[in-house]
């Protein structure tokens, strides 16, 4: 949906009245070079005194629970003008405001909102996203470990399309899930290893038709089509138990909900059942994208549900949709320690960090609606 431009003044000021196959792909992510986010091991300083001079007692070291920073973010958005500025200036240039909070985490995610091609015909529907292929290296210099294609502009150019964006970023060492050649791979959780803990990534879609005519219910994939893995409490809990017996964690990805409202879906109720049945299958970690606002982060039964996390790198929106964040959650074998976020600013389609207090509306739309 395109929203009329703003003047980045007036864009300040709105923001601030707002406050008021089953194949299972694995990969073993190398330590970050980044300072570590976790506390050092605890030594333990009091061993016995030794009975005999000379005699040697050995130090007992406690051994660590393995702690991985993750960092999640929104909708990804190379094609347009975000395409023509990496192509203008470099692939440098688009994470450039943000990489010095990519970098100080262990896994990064997202969703990333186009295809990244050549290759294909556009399907007919309301807005088709092709970016160049230079973008994808904008992607990989940030960092990026896991990218979730299960979402309405993924297939834009077909299969051929969505095939040179997987290959495209599997070249790079960067997964992408929730979309394959068949049911079995779309829905085959991603599996990376990292600091010792294990966590499997599903991600899924359910949006509504557009109305130009396109349902995306017609990218499903099927036994012997290609295409998105679809959405749905039973489905999502089955595959969350399955990934669940072979991972520390699992997180889920959901693309879904209602465009430019915060409120989360109260029409269908899908938006919140589809993200409480992951956790109640077993997920520690539920985000969210497509509303292209920030929503609400709710604690859910030990877990945690980011219900969107906005646009992060999209052209074409102005007031409130350009407010995001990065959101960090520090994770163990038991779960979410705890999570904080890092509130960013998009301008000319490119997120860089703010101060928290010139956007106060971010504070607001992510804050729960219960303690």
């Amino acid at each position: 949906m395109k929203i009329n431009p703003l003047s980045s003044f007036f864009l300040l000021a709105l923001l601030a009245l707002a406050a008021c196959a089953r194949s299972e792909i694995t990969i073993n992510v190398p330590p970050s070079k980044s300072e570590p986010v976790s506390s050092p091991s605890v030594m333990v300083s009091n061993p016995p005194t030794p009975t005999k001079p000379g005699l040697l007692v050995p130090t007992i070291t406690a051994t660590p629970d393995p702690q991985v920073t993750l960092l999640a973010v929104g909708d990804i958005m190379l094609a347009r003008t975000i395409g023509d500025q990496v192509l203008e200036q470099g692939p440098q240039i688009v994470f450039a405001g943000v990489q010095s909070v990519m970098d100080s985490a262990d896994i990064r995610v997202g969703n990333l909102e186009c295809a990244i091609t050549g290759n294909g015909q556009p399907d007919q529907k309301s807005f088709t996203l092709k970016a160049p292929l230079e973008t994808a290296q904008a992607l990989s210099m940030a960092g990026f470990d896991v990218l979730s294609l299960a979402n309405n502009h993924a297939m834009d150019y077909g299969f051929a399309g969505l095939a040179e964006t997987q290959a495209t970023l599997r070249k790079l060492g960067i997964a992408t899930v929730g979309a394959g050649v068949n049911n079995v791979s779309a829905h085959a959780p991603v599996t990376i290893t990292k600091n010792g803990l294990r966590l499997a990534f599903l991600a899924y879609l359910d949006v509504l038709p557009e109305r130009s005519g396109f349902d995306p219910h017609t990218w499903i994939a099927t036994e012997t089509s290609p295409g998105i893995a679809w959405a749905s409490p039973e489905q999502i809990q089955a595959d969350v138990a399955a990934a669940r017996l072979e991972a520390d964690l699992v997180i889920v990805m959901l693309h879904g909900g209602i465009e430019i409202t915060d409120v989360i879906n109260n029409i269908s109720n899908e938006q919140r059942s589809e993200a409480h049945a992951a956790i109640d299958a077993g997920a520690t970690l539920v985000l969210g994208s497509h509303p292209h606002v920030l929503q609400q982060i709710e604690r859910y039964h030990g877990g945690l549900i980011a219900y969107s996390l906005g646009n992060f790198v999209f052209d074409q929106y102005d007031g409130v949709a350009n407010a995001t964040i990065l959101l960090r959650v520090l994770l163990t074998r038991n779960g979410i320690q705890e999570y904080d976020y890092v509130p960013a600013l998009i301008e000319h389609g490119l997120p860089h960090v703010i101060q928290a207090d010139l956007v106060p509306a971010i504070g607001t739309l992510v804050a729960p609606a219960s303690p």
